[in-house]
């Protein structure tokens, strides 16, 4: 049987601390669904748009870029409608409009990103002598949530190693851990199975906390899992555990 956790909304949550912008700490904190405001709030046709569209922003997404994308057009082919959609979003959340603006000054004055777990991202100019936004936006967001997910990852495994519980550790795919393990029923969780369910749950839920020991930074936002598990990928059930 395939078990399988994904970090809620993970990326966002690293904006949010990165940025510490107070609207989407809060949001976060309270679990609001903050892809289903936005869709409200700027008129989006449905919720995925919403979404795809705030993290396209996060990495340096432009009013010219929305407006010439296939998955935007229907909703508006105006520059300047897109424009004031990305004017609102940074109205909303000004602790990310102002840390989007301190990433390029970081940048264009020191040619780098320190981040706050130490970790270091240096960038050139292109050969038009601009410095690349979109990366300086995306490194930051993609690589700390890659740290969170490996910090996971291992905590996860040294558990499941000293558990003696059966099971393999597959791999782990962008926000989520893959685990196969042996299972008696075929629609059920049984004892070992639901006992690797709990302990996904835990190994993600202590990230923040095993990320400020590791780094001495604190994490002050919490890390959710969604479990899911089946005989394969397409046939998966949630676990409410």
């Amino acid at each position: 049987m395939l078990i399988n956790v994904d970090i809620k909304g993970l990326e966002w949550i690293v904006a949010a601390f990165l940025s510490q912008d107070k609207v989407a700490i809060e949001e976060i904190l309270s679990n609001v669904d903050q892809h289903g405001d936005n869709q409200k709030r700027f008129g989006f046709p449905d919720r995925t748009i919403a979404k795809i569209f705030v993290f396209k922003l996060l990495y340096g997404g432009t009013a010219w870029g929305y407006s010439q994308e296939s998955i935007f057009r229907p909703v508006s082919k105006s520059e300047k409608f897109w424009q004031n959609v990305i004017d609102q979003f940074y109205s909303k959340y000004k602790g990310i409009a102002q840390w989007h603006t301190e990433l390029m000054q970081e940048v264009t004055t020191t040619g780098k990103i320190v981040m706050p777990h130490g970790r270091i991202y240096t960038y050139e100019k292109n050969k038009h002598g601009e410095w690349p936004r979109t990366t300086i936006l995306n490194y930051p967001v993609q690589g700390l949530g890659a740290d969170l997910m490996m910090i996971g990852r291992i905590s996860f495994y040294r558990r499941f190693k000293a558990s003696g519980l059966q099971g393999l550790l597959v791999s782990s795919i962008h926000d989520s851990l893959v685990i196969d393990a042996p299972s008696k029923e075929l629609d059920k969780l049984d004892e070992n199975c639901y006992n690797i369910c709990m302990m996904l749950k835990s190994c993600i839920e202590d990230i923040p906390a095993n990320f400020e020991r590791l780094f001495k930074v604190p994490f002050n936002l919490p890390m959710r899992g969604e479990t899911s598990y089946g005989i394969n990928k397409k046939d998966m059930e949630v676990w409410n555990g």
